[in-house]
């Protein structure tokens, strides 16, 4: 015993001759230096026990963050490290990520790692198979359901969810969802939304056989949706947010299939998504957003504080239709594939618009601006009229990161005129807005600016 205790003494001695200071991150108790393993990558986690003879044991009773896609290896190995790991630790889980790559006659394997004790009271779950067709999704496994007093964050990919197992579903504790690529009917999605109380974030990517999913929430904060079209299958065709009286996001991706969302009560909604996509239609109340094309009545939603918008063209009379539905936007973000596009003349045809009414815009960021004259009116719009502007950012190509065509376009733009003396301008070849396809899991819908990268 007294060999021993020198031993550490002299260890810790060693430590401090060389300038690291005496090891008081191994004298925290077990529990804390389990809970600091546990928010580690898989691999740096299980690598904590070759650090000294004090956390050798601690990785296999620490609660385990298991993510087969920090496990760099082939996926008949992935099998194979994962089966090992789960019988060697004690648990209980905190978070287990499946690769996707299992083929559906592989989910016997998937139960049972979900039936291991290696993962008792999971808090996190995703859970995603290999698509090869619709009629293949293999059933979600009844093993799910020994989480559901627990899971707090749940994706499921490439998995057909079953009436008998969704009906009775309750997550009292969840509050991010994921469904991508599932088969659940119509009857059940709405099921699965009233089973889980707290919810707050909720993302359905190509999701069907449902045609029409009503919300009725009051703790969801965030929605996105993307809705691709399955042949031979009933398609996710219209969202009505009946009641979300904290919905204060809601994003209408990018997809292959015709969505036309409803607003009815959502008094916090902030956020928002627009697209040219003539098969995209969001409609409040008599007023339809088509689009880019504002039908019916014009009804100004004065809570939408944050737009993204994706034209085809960098059009300023669509975003001033945009900006009289939404009078209260302060960030804006716009991109656009192409360089061309109206002339953008605003002077005489706007008058009464900036007359009338008062932008509120403070910050304003432009994907991709080339300098053609249709862009340079549309931006010097804002330059000369948005008085409360902080800050506008143009992305622009690598090519034209010159300081002759910073100058000319300083001079074009007359930002020395601008309407905001206190506006800052930037002109940037980094990216600045988020490309949709990037949003794609419930917890991207938790960033504070989902546009911004």
């Amino acid at each position: 015993m007294e060999a021993g205790s020198e031993r550490r003494r002299r260890r810790r001695r060693v430590g401090e001759d060389e300038g690291g200071g005496p090891d008081r991150i191994s004298d925290l108790p077990d529990a804390v230096l389990g809970e600091i393993i546990s928010l580690l990558p898989t691999k740096e986690g299980a690598r904590t026990r070759i650090l000294a003879s004090r956390w050798r044991n601690l990785w296999r009773s620490a609660p385990l963050n298991l993510d087969c896609y920090d496990l760099t290896t082939s996926l008949g190995e992935v099998t194979d490290v994962v089966s090992r790991i789960l019988s060697s630790h004690q648990g209980p889980g905190r978070c287990f990520r499946i690769l996707r790559g299992f083929r559906p006659y592989e989910a016997a394997t998937v139960d049972s790692w979900l039936q291991s004790p290696a993962v008792d009271n999971l808090q996190e779950l995703r859970l995603s198979y290999t698509r090869n067709n619709q009629s293949q999704l293999p059933l979600l496994s009844e093993s799910f359901l020994r989480f559901s007093t627990t899971l707090r964050v749940a994706t499921i990919e490439h998995c057909h969810l079953l009436d008998s197992i969704v009906q009775g579903l309750q997550l009292p504790q969840l509050r991010q969802l994921t469904l991508s690529n599932v088969r659940i009917s119509e009857c059940s999605i709405p099921h699965v939304i009233a089973g889980c109380p707290v919810l707050e974030c909720l993302m359905i990517i190509d999701s069907f056989s449902f045609r029409c999913l009503r919300i009725n929430s009051i703790s969801l904060r965030s929605i996105g949706v993307r809705a691709e079209y399955h042949e031979d299958e009933l398609n996710f065709e219209e969202l009505i947010i009946e009641n979300a009286p904290c919905l204060e996001k809601l994003l209408h991706l990018c997809d292959g299939g015709a969505l036309h969302v409803s607003v009815i009560f959502a008094p916090k909604l902030e956020t928002m998504r627009c697209s040219s996509d003539p098969t995209k239609k969001i409609s409040f109340g008599a007023m339809v957003i088509q689009g880019l094309r504002i039908d019916g009545l014009t009804t100004e939603v004065r809570t939408i504080k944050f737009l993204s918008v994706d034209m085809d063209k960098f059009c300023l009379d669509t975003i001033i239709g945009l900006m009289g539905c939404f009078p209260c936007l302060e960030k804006l973000y716009i991109q656009s594939s192409s360089s061309g596009g109206p002339k953008n003349l605003w002077l005489r045809k706007h008058k009464n618009f900036i007359s009338c009414h008062d932008i509120r815009l403070k910050k304003i960021v432009f994907k991709t601006y080339r300098g053609t004259g249709s862009q340079v009116s549309f931006v010097t719009f804002f330059v000369l009229n948005a008085r409360v502007l902080e800050s506008m950012i143009l992305q622009i190509e690598a090519t034209n990161d010159k300081e002759e065509f910073l100058a000319e376009h300083r001079r074009k733009l007359q930002l020395e005129n601008r309407a905001s003396r206190g506006a800052q301008f930037q002109f940037t070849t980094d990216k600045c807005v988020r490309n949709v396809w990037s949003i794609n899991d419930a917890r991207d819908l938790d960033l504070a600016d989902l546009f911004a990268c």
